[in-house]
């Protein structure tokens, strides 16, 4: 799975490059793990790029939003298209991270 990333302030934006399911759900778990234990705490998912994301992508989401949670930063999510966005509708992750519509949204502060 092809991963960008970028800093935009304090935050750092992660942009998968494909499909957030069973076969690339370890790496990107693997990924995002390496930018916590460097020590990155604000972190955004951008989703422009990403076609589904199936329960392994949502499970890899959840352990580390708890992970970044508990370290005192947050785990925030953009650019849901309409499928992705309805998976996070249906799943309740809507609730549990801050969705924004845009990158730039994403990382104002708050």
């Amino acid at each position: 799975m092809e991963i960008l990333l970028r800093e935009h302030g304090r935050f750092t934006v992660v942009s998968p490059r494909m499909r957030l399911d069973t076969g690339t759900a370890p790496d990107a778990q693997q990924q995002l793990s390496a930018l916590l234990d460097r020590g990155v705490r604000q972190i955004v998912v951008d989703f422009s790029e990403v076609a589904y994301v199936a329960s392994a992508g949502l499970r890899v989401l959840l352990s580390t939003a708890k992970r970044i949670r508990a370290s005192g930063g947050e785990l925030r999510v953009c650019c849901l298209n309409e499928t992705v966005r309805e998976v996070f509708d249906i799943s309740g992750f809507s609730e549990l991270l801050p969705v924004f519509a845009s990158t730039g949204d994403a990382v104002r502060e708050a």
